[in-house]
């Protein structure tokens, strides 16, 4: 396994540095717990800090109110904490705010091992609690651009969808079967990793719900689906001659035109071209070539819906 020291743990040893050095300078006590809120807050992304920040903050207040309420009424006992925390635990989930329960313990305790209440205490806590979150939001807002991995990933995925038309190609031409289809299970998993990366970028960005990048992979995904479907309508037209090849040549110019910009078009115009040559060719005369024709215009079907939703991209805007 490859030892690799990414952003984010610089970001937070970082970030933990800065915030137990400001507690420790302005003499708070546990001071060593802003860098526990501070760890807590760094998440992979500006949104999930920000609304990791927010939850822990709101749960925080509310937790330092319960507190006072349980361990001025009730004592500063044990089975108090654990009273506390059946009340609390789902208050927290009803403000969809869990994030903040851990964060809030640590405060809790706190409270409970000076065993009183001053107003001095919950101001060192206060302080404790913002900057703990306040650095975490300052370390977050340096993300690295993810493009040259999502260019690279956008390369691969265009790399299986020709391997995947090549094959295709030959078997028409060739009757070879010997394809593993490796280039599937690539695409799938290239997909996979493409839009998780892709939905994280969105993620860094306050006011962008989707990129280019993620509608891209998602459009790819359809057309994967698309493919696989396509496979088998391909055995059958081992029956046709010239019309295997006019096929053929169709989806070997397809394989060679994949890339972000938009070709659908005209491939759109050749399929309805290829309709209306196989429509005037003689009816089937037997059941291999009944089946035949049969996969034929489906796949022409098929072929048309991949180009279709190819026809949505629009790479420029």
């Amino acid at each position: 396994m490859k030892f690799k020291i990414g952003y984010r743990t610089i970001k937070t040893a970082l970030g933990v540095t800065i915030a137990v050095w400001i507690a420790q300078i302005l003499k708070l006590d546990y001071y060593l717990s802003a860098g526990i809120i501070t760890i807590l807050c760094i998440q992979a992304t500006k949104k999930k800090s920000l609304q990791s920040s927010w939850s822990r903050l709101l749960a925080c207040t509310i937790a330092m109110f319960f507190s006072i309420l349980f361990f001025q009424i009730l004592g500063y006992q044990p089975w108090v904490i654990g009273l506390f925390i059946i009340f609390f635990i789902p208050v927290t989930v009803f403000f969809r705010i869990q994030e903040g329960i851990v964060t809030s313990s640590v405060i809790v305790f706190h409270l409970y091992s000076e065993a009183t209440y001053s107003q001095a205490i919950l101001l060192n806590e206060f302080a404790l609690i913002i900057i703990g979150i306040g650095v975490a939001l300052l370390m977050n807002l340096y993300m690295p651009s993810v493009d040259h991995q999502l260019r690279k990933y956008q390369g691969e995925i265009e790399e299986c969808f020709s391997g995947i038309f090549k094959e295709i190609v030959n078997y028409i031409r060739l009757k070879n079967s010997d394809w593993s289809g490796k280039e599937i299970a690539e695409a799938h998993e290239i997909l996979r990793e493409a839009k998780s990366l892709a939905f994280r970028d969105v993620q860094n960005h306050f006011l962008r719900h989707e990129n280019i990048y993620y509608s891209y992979f998602k459009i790819r995904e359809q057309q994967l689906e698309i493919l696989e479907r396509i496979l088998p309508l391909v055995i059958p037209l081992n029956h046709f001659g010239n019309e295997g090849e006019l096929i053929a040549e169709f989806i070997e110019d397809i394989g060679k035109s994949i890339h972000p910009g938009n070709t659908a078009k005209r491939f759109l115009i050749r399929i309805e071209e290829l309709k209306k040559d196989f429509r005037e060719l003689d009816l089937p005369k037997t059941r291999e070539q009944f089946e035949a024709s049969a996969s034929l215009f489906q796949l022409l079907k098929e072929m048309e819906q991949y180009l279709v939703i190819k026809s949505y991209f629009r790479p420029n805007e």
